[in-house]
């Protein structure tokens, strides 16, 4: 008769520590930049919130969203610019999930779904600009596309918070085009820098040969100046000029 109380006692004790362990493994942790997603039987039940949350086992599953602002590297994408010029275009997107339902019932992987999406926008945006405003205005570039995949994505329950162009490359036969028209830039500019010089030059001299010539006497000192500045160096051959002031001085003597 004991063995039997015995024996029920063990069974029953079995019993509920199975029953302790099954209500235990039911217990889940959130993380506080975690949402959990509750199924039950397959269907949306709730939310589960940072914390400890209960999900029955066997009945109900849960699957976890990281909320914190995520990094997608969008790899090189070849486009063809308004203009048809060819370019190789990469970019970096910062998005966050504001909303852990959607993101888990409304798209498959929305990691992956947001990283393509990312790819198309940017290579339909790329090929509505030309080259020059895709160099040029690489903000507003990146702007229009970070509007375009933000407006895609929030049936999904994500906002993208900014995109940014990371490297643009060019053909090498386009960086030597480039290349060639910066350097003839360049020198059309020192052209006119030096035309300008002239100008000035011309017009200072031209105020000097008027100062000299309503002075009688100065050119004739002007002159004795340069042979004194050419005299420090007895290396230079010098071929002097007679002003013709002096040959007007000699006449007026006679």
């Amino acid at each position: 008769m004991l063995a039997e109380v015995f024996s029920i006692l063990f069974g029953f004790g079995f019993i509920f520590i199975v029953f302790v362990l099954f209500l235990f493994s039911g217990l889940k942790v959130i993380n506080q930049y975690e949402r959990g997603i509750k199924f039950t039987l397959g269907r949306f039940s709730g939310i589960m919130h940072p914390g400890l949350n209960f999900v029955m086992p066997i009945f109900q599953a849960y699957q976890k969203v990281d909320i914190r602002v995520t990094v997608v590297d969008v790899p090189d994408q070849d486009a063809i610019t308004k203009d048809n010029v060819t370019v190789k275009v990469n970019a970096v997107l910062y998005y966050k999930v504001i909303g852990a339902k959607e993101a888990i019932l409304e798209v498959e992987d929305y990691h992956t779904a947001i990283s393509q999406l990312a790819q198309t926008t940017m290579r339909d945006v790329v090929g509505e600009a030309e080259l020059d405003q895709l160099l040029a205005n690489r903000d507003a570039v990146s702007s229009r596309i970070q509007a375009l995949v933000d407006k895609s994505s929030d049936p999904w329950g994500i906002k993208v918070h900014s995109v940014d162009l990371k490297h643009i490359e060019l053909p090498s036969s386009m960086v030597r085009t480039m290349a060639k028209a910066a350097e003839a830039d360049r020198e059309k500019k020192a052209v006119i820098i030096k035309a300008e010089g002239e100008v000035m030059a011309a017009k200072n001299m031209a105020h000097a040969a008027k100062m000299l010539s309503a002075s009688p006497g100065a050119l004739h000192l002007r002159t004795l100046q340069s042979l004194n500045d050419l005299s420090s160096d007895q290396s230079n051959t010098v071929v002097f000029a007679l002003p013709l002031e002096i040959i007007r001085g000699f006449g007026a003597k006679r």
